[in-house]
């Protein structure tokens, strides 16, 4: 699926200067090109929740429109027919994600399993009463949906015709709280009340000691086959009209799900529970064709997995920064890295590369140099290079590695709630000097 040596930064639309996908993401456009970079890596797009997690969508449709500039929000639709077209061809997905929205309004924001029994179970005559009473506002959220994807398809053509390419991330599991669960009831494993009764995370790993609880609720997968993976079928086929490229992130939860029961204290009390992954992405490649996904294959990733990934041929993920226990094999070090691979400095979930550096113990420091050749001063970039140098077809660096930034400007803790997503880059950061630096670094690894 890579055919090319290329490479590609990773960043977030909110951590543009604005926030924004308008005048600041073509920008952005505009310096990927100039530095020699063909991929533009971006997490998930949709509406958030209170967090503003991009992993805790309100849908795993919409777009956020929160994205959008005040001058695009504030525009008429201008084209009814366009728009009456844009509101028939989503209908799967776009009145019910207006209504909800409309709801949670009404009641305060509450999780919808805490709504009146005739909104929370979604009774037939209270949802046709509430469409045609809202029609006024759920007409508002069609145009911004409409306004979204106007804007994003602008933005995606404008990064094509340069030859990049706009590289995508699936979150495995929606969050509770969403229109998708609150539509699809029954694809779930959750209790009459419609709280889970059970939940999605990862036993202890190299980010959490004692393993992640997620809050997700898990699918309920012998649902899912009767209905023949329906909804998996939906939501990807929209992505990938969305995105030239995509990462599916927590991939080995195609395998297993690490389960946790409802009133666990931590995630170590889970336990891995089959998932027919070989027989969803079947059926994706019957209904899409060829799938241009990427594996994120992190954590602990036994033999199936790997034999999963290489059955639909799906390139994995090497993270540099997980390179350094001591083993001459590890996947992670560039030496060892895959050509049908993509490789990283680090993710949104890892330290900056320099922070990193510096919380590591002095031997370890050392290895990091040796298998560099850099020097101590210079870091990160003797990491960025090794990445670029890398055998595998595709290398990502973060936008904090390229700037040198330290700890206090990552993306994500994971496990910590609060202070998260928050980073963004200042004015001018984008200079011509970091541009051509960028590009004479991409250019020296045959990229």
């Amino acid at each position: 699926m890579l055919r090319r040596r290329s490479a590609g930064i990773l960043l977030h639309p909110t951590s543009l200067p604005d926030g924004r996908i308008g005048d600041s993401a073509f920008a952005f456009v505009d310096f990927l090109r100039s530095a020699g970079c063909a991929a533009w890596q971006l997490l998930p797009l949709g509406p958030t929740g209170r967090a503003r997690s991009p992993y805790s969508l309100v849908s795993a449709f919409a777009g956020a429109a929160r994205l959008l500039p005040d001058d695009i929000l504030l525009r008429e639709a201008g084209r009814p027919r366009e728009l009456a077209d844009f509101i028939e061809r989503e209908r799967t997905w776009l009145h019910d994600y207006a209504l909800f929205t409309i709801l949670k309004t009404r009641y305060d924001d509450a999780p919808w399993w805490r709504w009146p029994a005739e909104a929370r179970d979604r009774k037939a005559g209270f949802v046709t009463l509430q469409a045609n009473r809202q029609a006024e506002a759920m007409a508002e959220v069609f145009r911004r949906q409409f306004l979204f994807s106007l804007q994003w398809e602008a933005l995606r053509r404008y990064a094509n015709e340069r030859d990049i390419l706009m590289y995508g991330d699936l979150p495995m599991f929606p969050v509770a709280d969403s229109v998708d669960v609150w539509v699809n009831r029954h694809l779930f494993k959750l209790e009459p009340d419609g709280r889970a009764s059970v939940t999605a995370g990862v036993p202890p790993d190299l980010f959490a000691a004692d393993g992640q609880s997620w809050g997700n609720p898990v699918f309920d997968w012998d649902a899912m086959r009767v209905e023949g993976f329906r909804w998996w079928r939906e939501r990807v086929g929209h992505e990938l009209h969305r995105f030239d490229l995509l990462r599916w992130d927590h991939f080995r939860g195609l395998l297993a799900t690490w389960e946790i029961p409802r009133g666990a204290k931590t995630a170590r009390e889970g336990e891995w529970r089959d998932v027919p992954g070989h027989e969803l992405l079947a059926a994706l490649r019957r209904d899409l064709g060829a799938l241009p996904l990427i594996a994120e294959n992190l954590g602990i990733i036994t033999p199936d997995v790997e034999r999963l990934r290489g059955d639909f041929a799906l390139p994995g993920m090497h993270v540099f920064q997980f390179g350094f226990d001591g083993s001459e094999d590890n996947p992670h070090l560039p030496r060892n890295h895959e050509t049908q691979g993509v490789a990283y400095t680090g993710t949104h979930d890892n330290d900056t590369t320099l922070g990193w550096f510096r919380s590591l113990a002095p031997e370890v420091r050392a290895r990091v140099l040796e298998e560099t050749g850099g020097a101590e001063a210079d870091m990160p970039w003797p990491a960025i290079r090794a990445v670029l140098r890398s055998l595998a077809r595709l290398a990502v660096v973060p936008m904090q590695d390229y700037l040198s930034l330290d700890s206090a400007h990552r993306m994500n803790r994971p496990g910590v709630a609060e202070g998260n997503w928050l980073w963004r880059m200042e004015q001018g950061d984008l200079s011509e000097g970091l541009a051509e630096k960028i590009r004479e670094s991409v250019q020296a690894a045959g990229r």
